[in-house]
């Protein structure tokens, strides 16, 4: 953190005289609820207003490595213990509630109309880690843990409370709710989603053209969905390591994807529940007026044999969620005393699960540049040119990701390809916050996290890696070409699948760069080999993700030290 971050009481501070509170944020979801506890644990004074009531339903349950590595750099760096436990399932069953699913891997299953799936056609992706265990977190509980955290810390809440206006000025900021009431603070931070009252006061929203990716979705929680595992025919031997039941399981298909979400694959959960969710681009799928969304989603399940067997006795126990397109952005995200936070600032696709990570990441570099603002008493918006920078990056790098994925659904030669694009960069973000970790825990000093956020590529999975993002513009090129009609996919397929074998910025050692490998979970000796590489041969920029106390004695058998 930075030095002293406390902060003054409005009562005592000068600064604050004449306003409510220091900050305003609007929406108590995890985005609003984690800051809201971040700012409140250090001095400022916070109102946290919400529409709704808590708890609530919302997507976005699937976490990564990644999601776990940023919250446990927000636990440490600004002192919320409360986040540490999303890190593993123990702690999440523990302090969050027996709901959540056990995520061990991400499952991809190319399904094509009235076929079986082709065993050919699979990947399993399980990222490795020795500490950390994704979940599949039950978000009406989650938020609700989180919420009552900030609660705790200070943060003043009103749910239920509906805003009708807000005010940026040149001094103070405001809302004013649909009752007439009206609450002043120095900044504002809209965390409220796509409906965000900034947005629409300022007319932010970019057009959607200017994105490249198209999709719309349906969801709901179910009833006896049947694992996918059960409803295979397939050898034995062409079944992954991991049951599929057992990690988030993407079915896929030309131009997109279904997803199911279990909470009910632990054996310590009680939540029956099973989150199931329908995306896909809007133009090859357009809604049909009158067609209800448990018809839609019915009728097109029925086309493919293993989905149909899947939900043959799924039962929907909430109202379907029925979207146009899901894509939107803004013109910019921060301005004089006012931040788009998060999915108020813009929003993809909920492929890869980083709806949450982006989160995780924006509030890291929102909140210590907020509590200097509050301490110094400016909110030029220069200073926080950084987060709008950081937040146009993520939407960029998501938008040509998933928008390249949807290209490559239809053909498996160019997704196989795509899928281990992106899963090369999985492994070296998390050998890189483990790394920063590390320092920090050694000497605390805030300046180490400073340090993280100076990196070329801001926005992108592995921000720092060269190499790697020569191969993603390759893909990017290649899936562009293949969209406009001008390649072959399975053509393109093949050459994207070349560079990547051939490129320093994948890591060998764990099967990425093998065409054939369709289940990368790596084991003790290929890690060993990932870390002794990364240490000698790779890029210059990434041997640092090589050191640290925890490959002392592998870089001493190396011969990597003296």
């Amino acid at each position: 953190m930075p030095q002293d971050p406390q902060l003054p009481q409005n009562s005592q501070n000068p600064r604050t005289a004449g306003h409510d509170f220091d900050v305003i944020i609007l929406g108590s979801g995890i985005a609003g609820s984690t800051l809201g506890a971040i700012l409140a644990k250090n001095g400022a004074s916070v109102l946290l207003v919400d529409a709704g009531v808590h708890p609530r339903f919302s997507v976005g349950e699937s976490t990564t490595l990644y999601t776990l590595n940023v919250f446990r750099v927000l636990a440490e760096r600004y002192g919320i213990p409360e986040l540490e436990p999303f890190s593993t399932v123990e702690g999440c069953l523990e302090h969050i509630g027996p709901s959540v699913g056990r995520k061990r891997h991400f499952g991809f299953m190319l399904h094509r109309e009235g076929e079986e799936p082709d065993p050919r056609e699979v990947n399993q992706f399980a990222p490795p880690s020795s500490l950390l265990q994704t979940s599949h977190l039950h978000r009406q509980d989650s938020d609700a843990y989180l919420f009552h955290a900030a609660v705790r810390y200070g943060c003043v809440a009103k749910q239920a409370y509906r805003v009708a206006e807000v005010e940026l000025g040149e001094d103070q900021v405001a809302v004013v709710g649909q009752d007439g009431s009206r609450h002043t603070a120095r900044y504002l931070i809209d965390g409220s989603g796509f409906r965000s009252p900034v947005a629409r006061k300022l007319g932010l929203r970019r057009q959607p053209n200017d994105l490249k990716h198209h999709s719309r979705s349906l969801f709901t929680h179910m009833l006896d969905v049947r694992p996918t595992d059960d409803c295979l025919r397939m050898p034995a031997e062409d079944l992954p390591p991991i049951p599929w039941v057992d990690g988030t399981m993407h079915h896929t298909f030309d131009r997109g994807w279904l997803w199911i979400i279990p909470f009910n694959n632990e054996p310590r959960s009680k939540n029956p529940l099973v989150s199931v969710g329908l995306t896909y681009d809007e133009r090859r799928y357009p809604k049909t007026e009158g067609v209800a969304p448990e018809e839609e989603f019915r009728a097109f399940t029925s086309r493919f044999p293993v989905l149909e067997r899947i939900f043959a006795d799924a039962k929907t126990v909430r109202p379907w969620v029925s979207t146009d397109r899901l894509q939107y952005s803004s013109t910019r995200t921060v301005g004089h005393r006012w931040c788009l936070m998060s999915h108020a600032a813009g929003f993809i696709d909920p492929l890869y699960s980083r709806g949450l990570t982006n989160t995780g990441e924006v509030i890291n570099a929102l909140a210590w540049r907020l509590l200097d603002a509050l301490r110094e008493d400016d909110f030029a918006e220069e200073r926080f040119a950084y987060v709008d920078r950081l937040q146009k990056g993520l939407i960029k790098y998501n938008d040509e990701l998933v928008n390249c994925s949807f290209v490559g659904l239809g053909d498996y030669e160019l997704w196989n390809a795509v899928y281990r694009v992106w899963g090369a960069a999985e492994v070296p973000v998390n050998l890189r916050f483990e790394r920063f970790l590390e320092r920090y825990r050694e000497h605390p000093d805030d300046r180490l996290f400073q340090e993280m956020e100076e990196v070329p590529y801001l926005g992108y999975l592995v921000p720092d890696n060269h190499p790697h993002k020569r191969l993603f513009d390759e893909m990017v090129r290649l899936c562009d070409a293949v969209d406009a009609g001008e390649r072959d996919a399975a053509d393109a397929g093949r050459e994207l699948m070349k560079r990547v074998a051939e490129s320093d910025g994948v890591i060998p050692g764990i099967g990425l760069g093998d065409r054939d490998r369709r289940f990368i979970h790596p084991d003790p000796g290929s890690l060993d080999d990932m870390v002794r590489w990364l240490a000698v041969d790779g890029p210059p920029e990434l041997r640092y993700l090589a050191e640290g106390p925890k490959y002392e004695k592998l870089r001493a058998a190396a011969g990597l030290t003296p």
